[in-house]
């Protein structure tokens, strides 16, 4: 990334002061980073795309790469949020391992192929997404054990599922699939979920909407 990275500590007054316009600052720098990736833009670049001063900028956070950081992890919280609301609003046990699957990948879709590489290729924002996997993988393992208990998936073993599932995770994060198969995040979450829903549908109940 380019090095106009100077840091800059603000007094934690000002940061508080100005929480509501870091709020709008890091959702500009959301979308930007999503449609144009970040590996190069210097902070110069950033503030004249915002049309800010740097001096904003560092709202966000007190260097370049921090800001990145901080970006790509004010997206993955986001979208979980988004993701855990489709969930709440979803209906019974037999579709939410659908619902939660289908809401990664529409949180996913919004991101370039240019964002996930710089992702990829800079190792704290990789490893903020491999977080993000990781809390992932746990809660498909919750939701196919609820689905099992409810007797609406096939009497798995859930942890297995789990285990399979965090695989094929990790390899759509770390950009194996995507290597392998062509398919971006997103439309590797979908082939997931209807990999996975076909395989655990016990056909014997009766569906739930």
């Amino acid at each position: 990334m380019p090095s106009d990275n100077v840091a800059m500590t603000l007094p934690r007054a000002s940061i508080a002061r100005g929480t509501p316009r870091r709020d709008e600052l890091l959702a500009q720098l959301r979308e930007l980073f999503l449609a144009e990736g970040f590996a190069n833009f210097s902070l110069s670049d950033l503030a004249e795309r915002l049309r800010c001063s740097k001096t904003t900028l560092y709202l966000a956070a007190p260097s370049k790469e921090q800001i990145v950081v901080t970006t790509v992890r004010s997206y993955f919280r986001t979208a979980a949020r988004n993701i855990e609301a489709r969930l709440t609003a979803s209906g019974g046990a037999a579709v939410r391992l659908a619902v939660y699957l289908d809401a990664v990948a529409s949180e996913l879709q919004p991101a370039s192929a240019r964002f996930y590489a710089d992702v990829a290729a800079f190792p704290p924002a990789r490893d903020v997404y491999h977080e993000n996997t990781q809390v992932a993988v746990q809660r498909v393992q919750s939701l196919v054990t609820e689905g099992v208990e409810a007797g609406v998936l096939r009497p798995v073993n859930a942890s297995f599922v789990g285990a399979a599932v965090a695989q094929v995770m990790t390899a759509i994060q770390n950009g194996a699939i995507q290597s392998a198969t062509g398919l971006d995040d997103a439309a590797a979450y979908r082939q997931l979920s209807d990999l996975v829903m076909t395989s655990l549908t016990n056909d014997n109940q009766p569906q739930e909407s």
